[in-house]
């Protein structure tokens, strides 16, 4: 699934505000977003947000062969994940080249720039030595990647301990976290990535650009650092030509912001491992602040219940009562009602006007009965007077059908006018219905 392009209004709006130096968050242009970094109740397992941008870091470790060419330095493996759950333009299951170039410039950020002494991680020349395989999760996509995945990769590994191992002859012992204290690696230093953005061909410059200004800048320079001001790695993208005093001023600005990010996750460090040692409540749970609703704790307060009906009556004594009654309710019609002023309801009157017209329905075929019925007794009357043998046959096959009259055929000759007004009475229903006749 692609994500969803800006507008022209949108990028002529981003643009706008980044001329006259303001962002939409509020920032400078050299500012950072918040960097918070909570620790796991395992070691080795950090999240770090920046901003609305969160990374999960996990560090795990494994005994294997060493390489050939390298039989006494450890392995160092880095993976950054980007799941459909940060970002709905990310596809499970596929390299995009974003993320190939995250993860090589991961690569030269942290194992290429020896923040880690691998040599350290060698059990046994040439047969044992430790892997370290670095996990990165990113679980919400907000802007600047590489940023927070550096820090989350570093802060894991300083955070990581590796079980202890003892060497007994040609046997390799593994110990337990119950039988041996754990180990941690042995950190040289810690580079950091800072990333910059440039717009207007390289006339605007911006810290930690977020997702929105990252679709609309030409080019974007990430340079990783330490805080002894040593440069690991640098990198361009955009095809943008940047000038020599533009790139000496990103990396007195990326020395100062690594400076300040090095210091916070130690702060980080030494906050987790004092609570560890004291015995306190540590992991992600309880990283979560209380007064949230999303807590999982709240502490228990004491709570005075000696004089609540005393302040029950006082407060209900000090109360005013209210201005406005409250209406009855009335009652329309069965089943329904009314409360206070509004549109009366009209169900009652919606049944009676039904009940009219089921009443006129079923008087309609009546009357129609009737007015045949009469004809036929003014011609029974008629024709008994003139011919006694004569007999009438009714014709009622049911209530909606009409009434027809037969008379035998000396009648019909003495009688045409009345014979030919009651078969043009006769006409249209037989027409419209089959008539039976019983004789």
């Amino acid at each position: 699934m692609k994500e969803t392009p800006l507008s022209n209004c949108e990028k002529r709006f981003l643009l706008r505000a980044i001329e006259e130096r303001k962002r939409l968050d509020g920032r400078q242009c050299y500012d950072y977003r918040n960097i918070r970094i909570s620790f796991g109740a395992d070691h080795g397992c950090c999240i770090v947000e920046l901003g609305k941008t969160r990374v999960l870091g996990q560090v795990s470790c494994e005994l294997v062969s060493p390489k050939p060419n390298r039989a006494t330095e450890g392995i160092l493996f880095f993976n950054l994940e980007l799941s459909p759950m940060a970002s709905p333009a990310f596809e499970p299951g596929r390299q995009s080249e974003l993320l190939v170039k995250l993860n090589r410039l991961l690569e030269r950020c942290l194992r290429n720039s020896k923040c880690i002494d691998t040599e350290s991680l060698c059990v046994v020349a040439g047969e044992k030595v430790w892997q370290i395989r670095v996990d990165l999760h990113l679980l919400n996509h907000n802007g600047n990647i590489i940023d927070a995945a550096s820090i989350a990769a570093i802060a894991a590994l300083c955070h990581f301990r590796r079980p202890d191992v003892s060497v007994q002859g040609e046997e390799v012992i593994l110990y337990t976290h119950e039988e041996r204290d754990p180990v941690p690696l042995s950190i040289h230093h810690m580079p950091i990535c800072v990333s910059f953005a440039f717009f207007q061909e390289g006339t605007y410059l911006l810290v930690d650009p977020s997702e929105q200004e990252e679709r609309v800048m030409d080019g974007l320079l990430v340079i990783a650092m330490n805080k002894h001001r040593e440069i690991c790695t640098i990198q361009s993208s955009g095809g943008i030509m940047l000038l020599k005093d533009q790139v000496l001023r990103c990396s007195k600005i990326t020395g100062v912001k690594v400076a300040e990010i090095t210091e916070l996750i130690q702060k980080a460090l030494e906050n987790d491992q004092k609570v560890r040692k004291e015995g306190g409540k540590f992991g992600f749970a309880e990283s979560i602040s209380n007064q949230r609703i999303t807590a999982f704790k709240i502490e228990q307060a004491p709570v005075d219940t000696h004089d609540v009906k005393e302040q029950a009556e006082e407060i209900i004594a000090k109360a005013s009562s209210p201005t406005e009654v409250l209406a009855k309710p009335v009652l329309w019609a069965s089943g329904t009602a009314q409360i206070g002023e509004g549109v009366e309801n009209s169900w009652g009157d919606f049944e009676e006007s039904e009940g009219e017209e089921e009443e006129d329905d079923t008087e309609v075929p009546q009357d129609e009965s009737t007015t045949v019925e009469q004809n036929m007794e003014t011609g029974d009357a008629s024709v008994g007077t003139r011919n006694q043998k004569a007999e009438t046959i009714v014709l009622s096959d049911s209530e909606e059908e009409d009434v027809i009259i037969l008379e035998p055929e000396e009648t019909q000759k003495k009688r045409p006018e009345s014979s030919s007004s009651q078969g043009n009475m006769g006409k249209k229903p037989m027409n419209k219905k089959k008539k039976k006749a019983v004789w």
